[in-house]
């Protein structure tokens, strides 16, 4: 699973509720509708930006803190966002995440600046920042959330295995 885009860089402690506003859980019921209002709180013109090709969330530290609402990272995940690079995540954000199939991968992200061109292969663990050319060191993922990403999500990967088969 290779993957290369722009990376497009947030600070710490980003809630659940910068990533997609509480004004917008009950008012849009359609997902790809409120896609488009992703990060908005953030940087207004996020969801533009992201248009003008692949793209990844990079941001510091308790990246998806606060409520569990699973609608944050469904709306990245539909966005087209390739995957959310963080030094870590709250931990209800990343069970949802990989639960629905989108990808997160710890690192430390000083080393990535706004715009820099990034190209992730989770397969082989590494990220390469093309515009510094540098090499950032990831936090290995574990077998099965690796067959999560691949499968599409949880219930994907449910269908396909018919249960959860750990160290299968």
């Amino acid at each position: 699973m290779k993957k290369t885009g722009r990376a497009y860089k947030f600070g710490d402690n980003i809630s659940t509720d910068l990533i997609i506003s509480g004004r917008y859980k009950f008012a849009i019921r359609s997902m790809k509708e409120l896609a488009k209002h992703v990060m908005e709180d953030a940087d207004s013109n996020f969801y533009q930006k992201t248009r003008k090709g692949p793209s990844f969330i990079v941001a510091g530290w308790n990246f998806g803190m606060g409520s569990s609402r699973e609608q944050a990272p469904w709306a990245i995940k539909e966005a087209g966002i390739l995957a959310v690079i963080a030094k870590n995540f709250a931990r209800i954000f990343y069970r949802n995440s990989f639960n629905i199939g989108l990808a997160l991968i710890e690192c430390d992200t000083d080393l990535i600046s706004q715009g820099d061109i990034l190209e992730l292969d989770i397969d082989k663990g590494y990220l390469k920042n093309k515009t510094k050319k540098t090499l950032i060191a990831i936090k290995p993922l574990h077998p099965l959330m690796k067959d999560l990403l691949k499968s599409g999500g949880i219930v994907k990967y449910f269908k396909k295995h018919r249960g959860l088969n750990f160290g299968a």
